[in-house]
């Protein structure tokens, strides 16, 4: 498989929401940036630093996964922390990648428990197709095709001073 350049397909995701948004994600009215844990939280984290947002949320979904029986609770994740009332607002969504539908609807029900927002949108670096469910999303940095048994996992790494994101590849221990 040739590499996946995630610093490209962030931008494109960062252009489309200040296209959408403007160069300010702030002040109570306005749209607000969760991310789900890991990788879509590292992102939320990047994009409120470039859109100048005011914070962002995390989002851990386990309890709502549909195979937390089988998987429980991951042992670095943080409980869901978000630093704005939910009601009423419109919310990006932000996750790494998006495959069959399952994380962002485990993510929906989780962000629901915490109130009801006027609207949620989706933003992925990549989507990967295979979806389950009906899930599309609106901010979108590429789409990437893989084999059904191979992850795409997004890393962190610093580079000259600079954050860049890293996809990898592996097989699905599944």
């Amino acid at each position: 498989m040739s590499s996946i350049d995630a610093e490209a397909l962030y931008r494109r995701v960062l252009e489309q929401i200040r296209a959408a948004y403007g160069d300010t994600l702030s002040g109570a009215h306005g749209a607000v940036l969760a991310g789900i844990h890991s990788g879509g939280a590292w992102l939320a984290q990047r994009l409120a630093r470039d859109l100048n947002a005011d914070s962002f949320g995390v989002i851990n979904v386990a309890l709502h996964r549909d195979d937390y029986a089988k998987k429980g609770l991951h042992a670095q994740a943080s409980p869901t922390a978000l630093p704005f009332d939910v009601n009423k607002r419109r919310i990006v969504l932000v996750d790494d990648v998006l495959y069959t539908g399952r994380t962002v609807r485990a993510a929906l029900n989780e962000l629901y428990d915490f109130g009801r927002p006027a609207s949620v949108e989706l933003a992925v670096l990549a989507d990967r197709g295979g979806r389950e469910l009906p899930v599309a999303a609106r901010f979108v940095g590429g789409v990437v095709d893989l084999p059904a048994d191979a992850t795409l996992v997004l890393a962190r790494g610093n580079t000259d001073g600079a954050e860049r994101f890293i996809f990898h590849t592996e097989a699905s221990a599944d």
